[in-house]
């Protein structure tokens, strides 16, 4: 596991993700969450997992199969009233997979000279 790829990914997840939500919640009315939030929610997050799998320089479709798999057990969290943690959680996950596809070699893209 690259340690250093673990905590900069979930920083830039994290920070993209609250940024992304606070422009969101300013630029939208509350009802359309309500409405549409159960598809804005998963496309913020996948858009977010994008930015962060180009700054590192993590292959895009390896990053996004990891999104996913982080969103899954914040499902709960969510559906129990706690949208928040939820979103930690998935962080945490999808850091931890980041920082595997980097240790790996896996899904990183390769750099050009």
């Amino acid at each position: 596991m690259d340690r250093s790829v673990l905590w900069r990914s979930a920083a830039l997840q994290a920070t993209s993700v609250a940024a992304l939500s606070v422009l969101l919640a300013l630029a939208l009315p509350e009802d359309f969450f309500a409405d549409w939030g159960f598809l804005a929610g998963p496309a913020a997050w996948m858009a977010c997992a994008a930015l962060t799998a180009g700054v590192l320089r993590l292959a895009l479709t390896a990053a996004l199969v990891g999104a996913g798999v982080a969103g899954i057990p914040s499902v709960a969290a969510v559906l129990l009233g706690a949208h928040w943690l939820g979103a930690l959680i998935a962080v945490g996950v999808f850091a931890g997979w980041c920082a595997r596809l980097a240790a790996r070699g896996e899904g990183v893209v390769a750099e050009t000279i």
